[in-house]
């Protein structure tokens, strides 16, 4: 692994079918369309030796775990968005999470929210973080504010291997991070990238 990124995790948030798929539950918009993005921004953070923590929902049938706000999406009798154990959880086609990968699982939107990722990360020497995924204004913005809270540094989003429900809601997300010293390249900026 190169030296220069032996301290950098790339966190790959909510890509899972019930968020990206036509017919997912909570489908995002333009979680489609981002998926080749994601693809590449792995495979180079592979290439680079940086950790990848993949970090999903994944909820109780019954919804017990979720935001109230959502717990009238599960019954008994249909399963609710990424129940855990469904087709609804599992990452997309593209997306697979191999040894030396980390999968942190997550009920509410920031990833450091009632888990336990920041003492893993900082555990393993993580002081930077580049963050892809959806939805922009929920879990990517929540996790990195979480982020800068903590203190890590460089926070990097690459602009467009994440996504919210419109390009406007996207971009006015990411002015907001800008606007906090969280650097937004796109895939190609990062790919060229000495940290």
């Amino acid at each position: 692994m190169a030296e220069k990124w032996k301290h950098a995790a790339l966190l790959v948030i909510d890509m899972q079918n019930d968020f990206i798929l036509d017919d997912g539950l909570m489908r995002v918009n333009g979680g489609k369309a981002i998926v080749p993005n994601v693809i590449k921004a792995v495979e180079t953070a592979r290439q680079r030796g940086i950790l990848i923590v993949w970090v999903v929902r994944e909820h109780d049938y019954l919804g017990r775990d979720v935001e109230l706000f959502r717990r009238h999406l599960y019954t008994r009798q249909k399963e609710g968005p990424t129940t855990k154990g469904c087709l609804g959880a599992q990452l997309v086609d593209g997306l697979v999470i191999k040894e030396g990968d980390y999968k942190l699982v997550k009920t509410r939107f920031s990833a450091f929210f009632a888990t336990h990722l920041h003492s893993f990360l900082q555990s393993n020497g993580v002081n930077n973080l580049v963050v892809v995924g959806v939805q922009t204004p929920n879990c990517i913005r929540q996790t990195v504010f979480d982020a800068v809270a903590h203190n890590y540094q460089p926070v990097t989003v690459i602009v467009d291997a994440t996504a919210a429900a419109t390009t406007d809601i996207h971009d006015a997300n990411i002015y907001d991070l800008r606007n906090i010293g969280v650097a937004t390249p796109t895939l190609e900026e990062w790919c060229e990238t000495k940290l």
